[in-house]
């Protein structure tokens, strides 16, 4: 899919299962904590845990079971690790792209703001980016108009489109809004996976492509 790119173009992000699988984050938190639990052999606790979480599962009741630790302790190991996690093939040049054609670059994010952070930090791709919007940071999370306008507030009488993956939540603002918008196709690894349920004239965003691949500038 051509996108036309100028000086007038706003081009928004989501962050997860968008830019990157949600899927490698969980992954790479629950490495963190298998180390911290079971340092000498954290390579089987980390198995069992994605296990358990493939199966539905309560991990984290199992842990706190099993290693005697406060869930909270748990949730900040989750939460405030270093993730090790990569972008999609296809989003570093798709974000050169749009600079070098004097595009401007956002994100709107749900999830705290040290989290979704570092999640940037670890992918490399935060300096591309003019404006990001944590939902933590503005107190409303998706589809909440406030995190959209205030996108067209930073950059006033632009044109905007909005990436990203969710069906239930991403692109009903958009659309009422006027956004272009643009869906990613669940590559069978995404985090939310019912999004069948919201396909709706509401809901859907305005072209589904496969990957950040298919997303051609010029």
């Amino acid at each position: 899919m051509d996108i036309k790119i100028d000086e007038k173009s706003v081009i928004v992000f989501d962050l997860d299962d968008t830019l990157y699988n949600e899927i490698d984050y969980l992954r790479s938190a629950y490495s963190a904590i298998a180390k911290e639990l079971n340092p000498e052999q954290w390579e089987n606790l980390f198995a069992q845990m994605f296990s358990m979480y493939r199966n539905k599962e309560n991990v984290f009741e199992y842990l706190t079971t099993t290693f005697k630790i406060d869930k909270k302790v748990l949730l900040s190991l989750y939460r405030n690790h270093n993730p090790i996690i990569n972008t999609f093939e296809g989003v570093l040049p798709l974000l050169k792209s749009i600079k070098e054609k004097k595009g401007k670059l956002a994100i709107i994010t749900d999830g705290r703001s040290k989290t979704q952070r570092a999640k940037l930090k670890a992918l490399g791709i935060e300096e591309f980016f003019d404006k990001i919007i944590i939902s933590e940071e503005l107190g409303t999370e998706k589809p909440n108009r406030k995190n959209y306008l205030a996108i067209e507030q930073i950059f006033k009488n632009h044109n905007y489109c909005y990436v990203a993956d969710n069906v239930r939540k991403d692109f009903i603002t958009p659309n009422i809004l006027g956004w272009n918008s643009i869906g990613l196709i669940d590559n069978g690894l995404n985090i939310h996976n019912d999004s069948f349920l919201y396909f709706t004239e509401t809901n859907l965003p305005k072209v589904f492509v496969k990957s950040i691949k298919d997303i051609n500038v010029c």
